[in-house]
This record gives C-alpha cells, structure tokens and sequence, in this order.
C-alpha cells in the first residue's frame, strides 16, 4: 500500500507543481544492499526467496539507486515528472511469486 500510496502522491504533486517549474518523481526499489537488510540477507534461505522473485537474480546495491535520483536531478530529466521508477531487477514485471509456484 505504502508505494501505491508513493506513487500516486508523485503524480498528484506533478500536477499541482509542474507550472511553477517543479518536478516531483519517486522511487521504487525493492532488496538493496543496505545495512537494513543485512540481517535478512544473512540467510540463505531467505535471499533465495528473493532472487527466486528477482528476474536479475541479485540483490541491487546502493550506488543503483543513488545514480538514478542523480539522474532525476539533471536537466536531461527536465521533463521527467510524476514518475514512480522501479529499480527492482524486473520484480515489478515478473511478479510477487516465482515462476514454479
């Protein structure tokens, strides 16, 4: 619900600020690398379940979600907005449950 809710606060602020110049986007990541989920990412188990779900078949790390936002942030993405970008290694277009569920 929390992304649902992300997105679509993304696309009613486009509407409302993009005359003054401002755009508003967001971003969707699913597993990164972060200390966060250090924990989880510490069972074996469990990250099969997750690359099991991630077409990339990998865990994003950090950097891939910083170079996007700084992408967001240059003029060659001027007329970029109301956007939710997933950076999920196709989870989003795959689905929620692997392939042999």
């Amino acid at each position: 619900m929390t992304k649902g809710a992300t997105n679509q606060l993304a696309r009613n602020l486009a509407c409302e600020w993009a005359g003054d110049g401002i755009r508003t986007n967001a971003v969707a990541p699913w597993y990164i690398r972060t200390p966060l989920v250090e924990g989880d990412l510490s069972r074996e188990e469990y990250v099969e379940s997750i690359l099991a779900r991630t077409p990339a078949r990998r865990v994003g790390e950090p950097e891939e979600i910083s170079s996007l936002v700084a992408f967001l942030c240059m003029p060659c993405a001027s007329y970029i907005t109301g956007q939710t970008i997933a950076v999920d290694g196709g989870m989003t277009v795959h689905g929620l449950y692997p392939a042999n569920e």
